[in-house]
């Protein structure tokens, strides 16, 4: 657990047993609770984990010394619905956690976000990939801020079938994350024009060979293999994709969803000319080198940043910015509140830059389309990326209409 501030840090050190009742009771009555739940273990760790703990600390330092006080914990879901529940509920009845950040993988975000609305708290997601959260399982208390699967097939599933890539084969990742990003962009590709030949689900978590499901894919045809995976996953399936040669038979591969951590993995000379989408990276503009300067320091030897950690930094920091708003004791008697504050307030920070919280809760800020360079054009340590385009919030992302979210007035 981190403290922020001197005063939290010497009463953690000492014990609240050993504090007068008042002053305890004080204390805890002025302090924000916040809690990262993700993957610190598994197949997700260096997309979340480590990188993004620093993030969310870093965010709470930045906001200390504003009147009231900030601890942070942190818990791995172990990429189980059932685990990431469990743990969230046990932070809100037994240690006074008011805001839940991240959830990892989509199944568990799913199942927290449950759990949440039913404690009245807030939940600001910033790695699981599903569309459903601001869609069928949308919430008063829930910001889907950093992705979705929406956003990744518009940007990246439509442009390929443009470039010519018209029929697709997907290696899905058996699990909510997969099926979304599966079914985004299988209708993406359908209004492109191109036709989808079949698909194949693989064991999540747990699968390191995709030999086979590779074989199936070759079989079909397809001139593009759809990628519905991420972390290990879609590293074990470019690296065996490479050694049968499926690219150099004119087959492509769309990884459909791919961050920094997996390009700096596989190397530039594997995944020179894949194109993907991040809503963020450390050497797009002054802002986010800035933000990038501030939490070196912190992060994981050899592990870069992406998206998903700088979405732990801008929702909580978001998050705080309406606690001080409405004050304290307010926000943590109603987690839907704060939402609504959340919603009602201009987003600014140096990660995205400005943006806004829709009536569903989803986070609105643009996509970017990158092509990894090659290592002849790569300058220097974690300069992966070439912007190809970009996408403004409100046009990459699903329309509310769209959603079926209960939370939308017509």
């Amino acid at each position: 657990m981190t403290e922020i501030n001197r005063r939290t840090v010497l009463a953690a050190g000492a014990g609240l047993g050993g504090l007068p009742f008042t002053r305890a009771r004080a204390q805890a009555a002025n302090t924000i609770k916040i809690a990262l739940l993700c993957d610190f273990s598994g197949t997700y760790r260096d997309v979340t984990g480590p990188n993004e703990l620093a993030c969310v600390r870093q965010a709470a330092a930045e906001f200390a010394n504003r009147g009231f006080n900030i601890e942070v914990t942190f818990a791995d879901n172990q990429n189980r619905a059932d685990v990431g529940s469990n743990i969230a509920r046990t932070w809100f009845d037994r240690d006074g956690v008011d805001c839940l950040v991240d959830g990892g993988a989509s199944s568990v975000a799913l199942a927290v976000n449950d759990v949440v609305r039913e404690k009245n708290k807030v939940y600001v997601n910033s790695s699981s990939a599903t569309s459903d959260l601001t869609g069928r399982a949308c919430s008063p208390n829930l910001v889907h801020w950093t992705y979705d699967t929406y956003m990744l097939a518009k940007s990246t599933g439509g442009a390929t079938v443009r470039a010519g890539g018209d029929s697709w084969y997907f290696i899905t990742a058996d699990y909510a994350f997969g099926h979304a990003l599966e079914r985004d962009t299988a209708n993406f590709v359908r209004q492109a024009g191109g036709r989808v030949l079949g698909q194949v689900r693989t064991p999540f978590p747990g699968t390191s060979d995709f030999s086979s499901f590779l074989l199936q894919a070759q079989t079909s045809r397809a001139k593009v293999i759809g990628l519905a995976n991420a972390g290990s996953d879609t590293i074990n399936c470019i690296k065996q994709a490479a050694e049968f040669g499926l690219t150099r038979r004119g087959i492509k591969l769309a990884s459909l969803l791919m961050f920094m951590p997996d390009v700096h993995s596989l190397g530039l000379e594997a995944t020179q000319g894949l194109i993907c989408t991040e809503t963020f990276y450390w050497d797009l503009n002054d802002r986010t080198r800035a933000f990038t300067n501030r939490v070196r320091a912190n992060l994981q030897p050899n592990v870069p940043l992406c998206m998903n950690h700088a979405g732990g930094y801008a929702s909580v920091l978001h998050y705080l910015k309406a606690v001080a708003d409405m004050g304290v004791a307010q926000a943590k008697a109603n987690g839907a509140e704060v939402v609504a504050r959340m919603k009602a307030m201009p987003c600014d920070d140096d990660c995205f830059g400005p943006g806004s919280i829709r009536q569903d809760g989803r986070k609105l800020h643009p996509a970017y389309l990158f092509e990894v360079k090659s290592p002849a054009e790569s300058r220097g340590q974690y300069d992966y990326y070439k912007l190809l385009q970009t996408t403004a919030g409100n046009d990459a992302f699903r329309p509310m209409a769209e959603g079926n979210c209960s939370l939308v007035r017509s």
